[in-house]
C-alpha cells in the first residue's frame, strides 16, 4: 500500500470574510493543511486562531519567513493582492490568490514575469470550473450532447444587496462582510471571474469584447464611497476563438440568477447556479416538439407541462471524480441516517456550497505531482484582461481585441475517465416522447 504524501503547508495572509468560506471545506482535502495565518489587524488574526485552533503569525514577515510553508494564501483585499503576491514570491513561496489577481495588467504581467523567473507556481481563483457541475457541463458539451455549441449565457445578478442589511453580516469567526469595500471595488469585480472562469476553460480564449458598465444604485448607501461612481452593473459580449459567442451580466439590483446556459445547435444545457458545486445539470435536447411547446404561455408557466413537453430537459447524472490530491470521492462525516447530517444534507440541497479550497487543493496537487496547475498563470492574465476590460467600459461602452491568450484546455482526464456519456441523453425523455408520438398518430 502507497504510504500518503504528507499534506503541503499552507500559510494564509488576510483573515477576512472570505476566510470563513474556505475553512468550511477545508477537510475535505487531507493534502494541504493550514500552517498558519497573519493578518495586519493582529486582533482578527488572533480571533480566527482561537476559532480554528491555529497558529497565528506576529505579522507577514514572520509568515514568509518560516520554512515549512509551501505554498501563500493570499486571501487579502483587493488593493493589497499585487504587494502582498509579490512579497511572497520574493520570499521563495508559490502562491494563490483570491480574485481578482491584481487592478492593472501592468501588475499581473510583472508577478507572472518574477513566478515565471524563480521557478515558481501562481494560480488565482475561482476554482469552480473544478467543481462537479461544471466538469458535467464540460464532458457533456465534449461528447456532443447539444451539437455544435453556439451560445453561451451567464447570469450574476447578485440581489439588491443593500436592502438585505449587509452592514449586520458576519462571518462564523466574527470577520463583518465589508459591504462597503465591496461598492468600491464593484460588483464586476468581485464576481464576473466566478463564470468567466468557467467558460474559458470548456470553450478557451477571447478574441473580442464588447462590454458597458454602469452605477445603476447611487442609493445603495449613505455612507461616503470612494470612488462613488464604480459600477453595479455591467453586462459583455465574448467572441471566443473557438468560434462560441457568449453573454455575460453582472449586478446587485436585480433578484438573484446565477444562471449557467449552453445553447448548441441541437439542444441546450443549463444549471441554476456557479455557487453549488454539485448543482444539478439538466439537458434539452432540441424538438419541434418542444420548441413549439415553448409558444405556449401555459406551458411557460407550467412545470408540470414543461415536463410533459420537455421544456427544460431532463436532469443528467453528474461527473464526480476524486479531488485533486485524493484518491475518493468526497462523503461527508457522521451517519447518513443521523438527524443532523439530513438536516445538513437538506441546507447543502437548497443553499448549495462552493469547494473554496479545491482550488488550493489543485495547486498543492500540481506541485506532488510535478504536473501544471489549474489555472495556469497565462489563463490568470487572460481572465485578468477580461475582467478589468468589463469593469472600465463605462456608460459609453468599449470594444477591446484581447491581447493575452492561453492554448485551449482539454477535459481533465479523470473527468474523461469518470462522467457517462452524456450523448445518451441526447434524446427526449420516456414521458415527453411517448407524448409527442401519441399526438403524433392523433393528428
Amino acid at each position: 500500500m502507497t504510504a500518503q504524501a504528507a499534506p503541503v503547508e499552507i500559510g494564509v495572509i488576510g483573515c477576512g470574510y472570505v476566510f470563513d468560506h474556505y475553512m468550511t471545506t477545508l477537510e475535505r482535502h487531507p493534502g494541504i493543511r493550514i500552517a498558519g495565518v497573519a493578518d495586519r489587524n493582529g486582533p482578527r488574526a488572533q480571533d480566527v486562531g482561537r476559532y480554528y485552533g491555529l497558529h497565528v503569525y506576529e505579522d507577514a514577515a514572520a509568515l514568509l519567513a518560516d520554512p515549512r510553508i509551501t505554498i501563500v494564501a493570499n486571501f487579502t483585499s483587493i488593493e493589497s493582492h499585487y504587494d502582498v503576491t509579490r512579497a511572497a514570491l520574493e520570499a521563495g513561496k508559490h502562491v494563490y490568490s483570491e480574485k481578482p489577481f491584481t487592478t492593472t495588467m501592468e501588475a499581473a504581467q510583472d508577478l507572472a514575469a518574477l513566478a515565471a523567473e524563480n521557478g515558481l507556481r501562481l494560480s488565482c481563483a475561482p476554482s469552480n470550473a473544478l467543481s462537479a457541475t461544471v466538469q458535467t457541463l464540460w464532458k457533456a458539451v465534449t461528447d456532443g450532447a447539444i451539437g455544435t455549441p453556439r451560445m453561451i449565457y451567464a447570469e450574476f445578478d447578485d440581489n439588491p444587496v443593500y436592502l438585505l442589511q449587509p452592514e449586520t453580516w458576519v462571518s462564523r469567526s466574527g470577520a463583518p462582510w465589508p459591504y462597503l469595500h465591496e461598492y468600491e471595488m464593484g460588483c464586476t469585480w468581485e464576481h464576473v471571474g466566478y463564470h468567466l472562469t468557467w467558460m474559458c476553460a470548456i470553450f478557451g480564449p477571447v478574441r473580442h469584447v464588447t462590454s458597458f458598465s454602469k452605477a445603476t444604485l447611487p442609493d445603495k448607501t449613505d455612507q461616503p464611497l470612494d470612488p462613488a461612481d464604480t459600477p453595479d452593473f455591467s453586462v459583455a459580449c465574448l467572441d471566443f476563438e473557438s468560434g462560441v459567442v457568449g453573454r455575460i451580466t453582472c449586478s446587485i439590483a436585480a433578484p438573484t440568477d446565477h444562471r449557467m446556459r449552453i445553447i448548441g445547435n441541437r439542444g441546450v444545457l443549463s444549471a441554476d447556479t456557479y455557487r453549488d458545486y454539485t448543482c444539478p445539470v439538466y439537458l434539452e435536447p432540441f424538438t419541434n416538439f418542444s420548441l413549439k411547446a415553448r409558444n405556449l404561455r401555459s406551458v411557460r408557466g407550467n412545470s408540470i407541462l414543461q415536463a410533459l413537453f420537455g421544456v427544460g430537459g431532463r436532469r443528467v447524472p453528474l461527473t464526480r471524480s476524486p479531488a485533486p490530491g485524493s484518491t475518493e470521492t468526497y462523503r461527508p462525516k457522521g451517519s447518513p441516517l443521523s438527524p443532523r447530517s439530513w438536516i445538513n444534507r437538506v441546507r447543502a440541497a437548497q443553499r448549495g456550497q462552493q469547494d473554496k479550497c479545491i482550488g488550493l487543493a489543485e495547486l498543492a496537487a500540481a506541485l506532488t505531482e510535478q504536473r501544471p496547475q489549474f489555472p495556469a498563470p497565462d489563463f490568470t492574465l487572460h481572465l485578468t484582461e477580461l475582467t478589468l476590460a468589463i469593469q472600465g467600459a463605462g456608460p459609453e461602452g468599449r470594444s477591446q481585441a484581447l491581447t493575452t491568450r492561453f492554448e485551449p484546455l482539454e477535459l481533465p482526464e479523470r473527468t474523461r475517465r469518470a462522467g457517462p456519456d452524456y450523448s445518451a441523453y441526447a434524446t427526449p425523455a420516456l414521458l415527453p416522447r411517448s407524448l409527442q408520438n401519441l399526438l403524433s398518430r392523433g393528428g
